[in-house]
């Protein structure tokens, strides 16, 4: 199998204030079995790789691609985002191909777009049995790139009226997953309820530091 280090390498030239891809790459959208809407945000990383695009210096295809967690095509996107509100499944080899995936260089964004803890969860122990799903303290780097977020990732969309919070999954000391717990940055950055225009800039802030973060890290 293919190491991700190795893909990456070849394709980003990395500087110390910013990335640029040397081709257009493409954000991935992680399609999954279950009955949840994993389609859901239709607009969501077009908007976030406009912004990167313009604010951070990289060079995102606005068309991302669509992956699923078995398929070899997983390893060819560094950043991979999960959404919906639903059941997600992920059989045995799925999971594997997974954290094949993470351990070898990938980056899985998972958001909270309502309903999805209950199911979240248990994927991710399937992933990762010996790994705990913890919350980042606000000091962690994720919150601190391009932009500063002192207090943790921004609440965008109420929910439950919950406090938002970033959990993640640490592989040998690097961060491979990160989950937004009680809000929604997808709904920002597809911005498909007209969120705030405050809360929509912030939202694709904080989208901005995730994507820095997994490929500078």
């Amino acid at each position: 199998m293919k190491s991700l280090q190795i893909i990456f390498i070849a394709i980003l030239i990395i500087s110390t204030a910013a990335f640029k891809p040397v081709a257009p790459l493409k954000l991935a959208l992680l399609k999954y079995s279950g009955g949840g809407d994993w389609y859901n945000d239709v607009n969501s990383l077009a908007n976030l790789a406009t912004f990167c695009n313009q604010n951070l210096g990289t060079n995102f295809d606005r068309e991302f691609a669509t992956v699923e967690a078995g398929s070899a095509e997983l390893f060819n996107h560094p950043f991979v985002y999960m959404t919906g509100h639903g059941n997600v499944v992920f059989n045995s080899q799925e999971a594997e191909n997974m954290r094949n995936y993470l351990i070898g260089g990938g980056f899985l964004c998972v958001n909270d777009d309502f309903g999805m803890d209950p199911y979240v969860r248990p994927f991710l122990k399937k992933v990762f049995p010996e790994s705990e799903l913890v919350e980042l303290p606000f000091s962690h780097p994720i919150y601190h790139q391009k932009y500063d977020f002192p207090t943790g990732t921004p609440k965008i969309h109420e929910h439950n009226g919950l406090p938002a919070k970033g959990y993640g999954i640490f592989w040998k000391n690097r961060l491979v997953v990160y989950y937004n717990y009680e809000t929604d940055l997808g709904d920002g950055w597809d911005d498909v309820h007209k969120d705030p225009e405050d809360k929509r800039i912030l939202s694709l802030k904080m989208g901005a530091n995730l994507v820095r973060f997994a490929f500078e890290q």
